[in-house]
């Protein structure tokens, strides 16, 4: 029976049984081994990268396959459970009457909290010695903008140079619109999806594409503006979200219909960064794009052009690039705001430089920046990417103090828009409140300081795959659980890296029974619509090449024959698979 045909109770095997009302793994048949109940009790959190005392190889599977269970679950039907360390004894929160608020128990309230938006405050409020102490600062006191003045001189080289000739700014566009006869039905079904905010971009486009060549002339000047907003607001950018934005700006072009800045920086950003990996060629197209932008359509670029540009460059290793970019930034008089700190953060951490990571986010608190989730694991990220490890775990052990110290508070939105709506307001509440410290303290009373689902991801892409440290990637699990975040594709992704790296050594904890019960967990998820897991080209490479190095050709076969039946993927996706497969075997062959 194919593990992603749905699972017959009354006919399957176990690895795990009986996860009470909270199963999240499927049965599964796995020979001579006995049933395996999710371990429960206290859980240690783990400080620093070092590894503590390891659990038996019982107590581990035990923990290990609860911990898979408990990912992914919601709070709201799982057993209160509170952090632990191994340190520090965190108490049992009291009841919110005692602190004034109501006759509610802690969980209580924490299962109504669990809404889509997270959107509740922490009632207390979160200092500036608080956010300063997230991080550890190495340095003695020193100039907020100093480090920035010290980047720019790394590189002398030529400065970018805008030309202000009156032939290469003046554009003067015809604001106009053609006669909708004919076409008033085209015209009034696309104007009616337009006025819903979050409708299907796919279904817009195909919408815009009904109207007859060059289609933009029909539309009044607010359609045409909302269109572009829609095909622009999309959660990942790929090629097609690119193609299908720019043609939208090509008919524009050719109808000599100008674009405002943020029309044209979501162009720039789409052809920096539609595919995963920022290279050179995406860089050369940004900054043409700008080219074109500020030469051709005389519209000037603002902060946020020269964000997209600088972080396109810093990605693809162009560190010098990256600081002419925010050079021209400066000498024109742009002002920094919270994504240009960010993107600081992140520039430093590609360079391996751990010290300018703490003094960017210094410099973030400093400029008056609401520090939130957003934030925190932009430095978890660059001081890992900066090999300060245990640096970032102890970033993320302060978020978890921070956030049980601050009456636990709402955790981060989940939903692509909402995330959208909040880095936004963050960015005016922050302009708001320059130089009123008061309003600023009011603000930071609204942030959210929790880990998310990207903050585990980090992690545990960190420890599964180049630590190898099982025991502490399933504690994580564990702690994903307790905050009630669902499991995600690139979490599977990780572990099944990690037993392709890891496993088929002896006295490995990444052994063949965890690798089934991953497995497992995975076809559950996939099955499962409320989760973020699907099958795709590198899931299915990692999971192949785990197999084979843990449980021999033989299964890794019977995997990909499960895979195989069940996705339809593109051709030279399969054919990459095919290889990689082909490859697995005659390693196998050469070794035997």
């Amino acid at each position: 029976m194919s593990f992603f045909c749905r699972v017959d109770k009354s006919t399957t095997g176990s690895v795990i049984k009986n996860v009470a009302r909270l199963q999240f793994l499927a049965p599964s048949k796995t020979v001579d081994k006995t049933n395996i109940r999710p371990a429960r009790g206290r859980r240690e959190l783990y400080r620093h990268s070092t590894v503590q005392k390891a659990p038996g190889p019982k107590e581990l599977e035990d923990w290990f396959i609860g911990a898979l269970v408990g990912a992914g679950q919601c709070s709201q039907h799982a057993p209160p459970r509170l952090l632990y360390s191994p340190n520090r004894r965190f108490k049992r929160p009291q009841s919110l009457q005692s602190r004034g608020n109501g006759s509610c128990s802690f969980f209580t309230t924490r299962r109504l909290q669990h809404t889509a938006s997270c959107e509740a405050a922490s009632p207390a409020f979160i200092n500036q010695s608080q956010l300063l102490a997230l991080v550890d600062q190495y340095d003695a006191p020193y100039d907020s903008s100093a480090y920035a003045r010290d980047m720019y001189q790394l590189s002398p080289g030529p400065d970018l140079i805008i030309s202000d000739k009156s032939e290469d700014v003046e554009w003067p566009p015809r604001e106009y619109q053609w006669s909708t006869e004919g076409h008033a039905k085209e015209v009034q079904q696309l104007g009616i999806a337009l006025r819903n905010r979050y409708h299907d971009s796919e279904d817009i486009y195909h919408l815009y594409r009904l109207l007859p060549a060059p289609r933009v002339p029909y539309l009044s000047a607010k359609m045409r503006h909302r269109l572009l907003r829609h095909l622009g607001t999309i959660e990942r950018k790929d090629e097609h979200s690119m193609l299908r934005y720019l043609s939208v700006v090509d008919d524009m072009k050719l109808n000599a219909i100008p674009m405002t800045v943020d029309e044209w920086n979501t162009a720039t950003s789409f052809v920096a960064r539609y595919i995963t990996k920022t290279t050179g060629v995406e860089v050369e197209a940004a900054l043409q794009m700008f080219k074109e932008m500020e030469h051709g359509a005389g519209v000037l670029a603002n902060s946020a052009t020269f964000n997209i540009l600088f972080d396109a460059a810093t990605k693809a290793g162009k560190f010098h690039l990256a600081e002419m970019i925010y050079k021209e930034m400066e000498s024109r008089g742009l002002s920094y705001n919270r994504f240009h700190h960010v993107s600081l953060i992140f520039f430093y951490g590609l360079r391996g430089d751990g010290d300018g990571v703490r003094k960017a986010y210094k410099a973030f608190v400093d400029a008056g920046e609401i520090v939130d989730t957003v934030v925190m694991n932009s430095v978890i990220a660059s001081l890992i990417r900066a090999k300060e490890p245990q640096a970032a775990m102890q970033v993320y052990e302060r978020m978890v103090s921070l956030y049980n110290q601050n009456g636990n508070s709402g955790l981060p939105a989940r939903d692509y828009q909402k995330k959208r709506e909040v880095d936004r307001a963050l960015v005016k509440m922050a302009r708001i409140a320059r130089g009123k410290p008061h309003l600023l303290e009011l603000y930071k009373r609204d942030s959210i300081i929790a880990p998310d689902v990207r903050t585990y991801r980090i992690l545990i892409n960190y420890l599964a795959v180049h630590g190898g440290q099982l025991q502490t990637t399933t504690k994580l699990l564990d702690e994903m659980s307790w905050f009630g975040l669902p499991i995600h594709g690139s979490i599977f992704l990780a572990l099944f890296h990690g037993f392709a790296n890891h496993g088929g050594e002896m006295y490995s904890h990444w052994t063949t029974v965890r690798l089934e019960s991953v497995w497992a967990a995975f076809v559950k998820s996939h099955h499962d619509e409320n989760t973020d897991v699907y099958i795709g080209k590198w899931i299915a490479i990692w999971a192949l090449k785990a197999f084979a190095k843990c449980a021999g050709i033989a299964r890794t076969r019977q995997v990909w024959d499960e895979i195989n039946s069940n996705w339809a993927g593109k051709d030279e996706e399969m054919d990459h698979i095919k290889k990689v497969l082909h490859s697995l075997i005659e390693k196998d062959c050469d070794q035997s």
